[in-house]
């Protein structure tokens, strides 16, 4: 009875909309740090199915009490022609995870590619100027592709499966992001061992934005260990295991090698930084969510 009632007629919402989401992360991470910052604000998740998007979107952005949101599967595409607004790196994604409501208006943005390359910022990695190459230009995939373009990335290889449906994406999208960042990209076939070794050996930066090598005890890896050279920067964007096969071959030739756990808080701290322009403490987050 004593405590502070952080809940009020002032406070704001921020939900999660999308299916399944009630095993997601956000709310801890979002709820701590919005009570450490004192942001009159709470996040909470709800279940949208697609067909309910449309009326979700229009219903939140009538009502003054939400702030934003964040829209996870399946509703990250079926968001986007309901916006007001992109922002450039939601457009050239196709996608939008993270909403702000203003004035009966939605604008929507995409951190995926935010949060990663802030990430590897933080691990002290320069972005621009460098040669990346990325294996999986799915959904993080472009995220991350886009970002690198849009950070001044000086060249990027993608690397998909050919005929999948990455690979035809990949084939449409690059162009519009080629245009509009003046980066220079390639999409090559992951069936090319000869052209993949190349390509890394040109590279600064290795992204795995795959799911290959996830779980306990996965073995698997996106690039074989013999194409990996002791300048290289290997990331992933996985964090189960915090070391994949992948990392554990790159510490190996000496290699800096960073997982993906990092992605997620610095992606929920640029979705704060849009809500309400605030700026969560990632080391007392990291600290205190497991």
């Amino acid at each position: 009875m004593g405590e502070k009632q952080r809940i009020s007629g002032h406070t704001k919402t921020v939900a999660l909309i999308g299916s399944p989401v009630e095993h997601s992360g956000s709310p801890a991470i979002h709820n701590l740090s919005f009570e450490q910052l004192g942001c009159d604000a709470v996040y909470v998740c709800q279940e949208v199915q697609p067909e309910g998007c449309e009326a979700v979107i229009k219903g939140m952005k009538q009502m003054g009490g939400f702030a934003g949101a964040n829209a996870t599967m399946p509703c990250k595409q079926l968001v986007v022609p309901l916006m007001d607004e992109l922002s450039d790196s939601a457009d050239l994604i196709g996608a939008v995870n993270t909403i702000k409501f203003e004035n009966g208006r939605a604008i929507g943005h995409n951190t995926d590619g935010v949060g990663f390359m802030e990430m590897l910022r933080q691990e002290g990695v320069t972005i621009e100027g460098s040669t990346i190459t990325l294996c999986g230009p799915g959904g993080a995939g472009s995220a991350i592709l886009v970002q690198a373009a849009l950070d001044g990335a000086a060249e990027i290889f993608v690397f998909a499966r050919g005929g999948g449906h990455s690979y035809k994406d990949a084939e449409e999208r690059i162009p519009r992001i080629v245009e509009r960042t003046g980066c220079k990209i390639s999409l090559h076939k992951l069936e090319d061992a000869e052209d993949y070794r190349q390509c890394v050996a040109a590279s600064q930066i290795f992204i795995n934005a795959t799911n290959v090598g996830m779980g306990e005890g996965n073995t698997d890896t996106p690039l074989p260990a013999e194409f990996i050279h002791e300048d290289l920067v290997v990331s992933d964007t996985i964090y189960f295991p915090l070391k994949t096969q992948l990392l554990l071959d790159a510490e190996a030739k000496g290699c800096q090698a960073i997982n993906g756990k990092g992605m997620l808080l610095y992606q929920a701290a640029a979705g704060e930084k849009i809500w309400f322009d605030i700026d969560m403490d990632v080391d007392y987050i990291r600290e205190h969510v497991g």
